[in-house]
């Protein structure tokens, strides 16, 4: 029997959310999504950070995550004045 980490499920999970809010952001052209995309993959990257090679710059993924999100809400409410 295959036995799982409960920190690994949960780990697995916030980065499956990640993927699919980022995804659907993106086609939808959400800020909603990207900002939950965001939200979501911050813990893989504090996991990333404390890593010495070049893993290490994955932890900045929620600083263009956040950019591309703070792009798409300026946007949107350009298009509503």
């Amino acid at each position: 029997m295959i036995e799982t980490n409960f920190i690994v499920v949960l780990w697995q999970l916030s980065l499956l959310t990640s993927i699919i809010c980022f995804v659907l952001g993106l086609i939808k052209k959400s800020w909603l999504f990207l900002f939950i995309s965001t939200i979501t993959f911050i813990p893989i990257a504090l996991y990333f950070l404390a890593v010495n090679n070049y893993f290490q710059l994955i932890g900045f993924i929620p600083i263009v995550l956040l950019v591309l999100t703070l792009l798409f809400y300026f946007q949107s409410n350009n298009k509503r004045v």
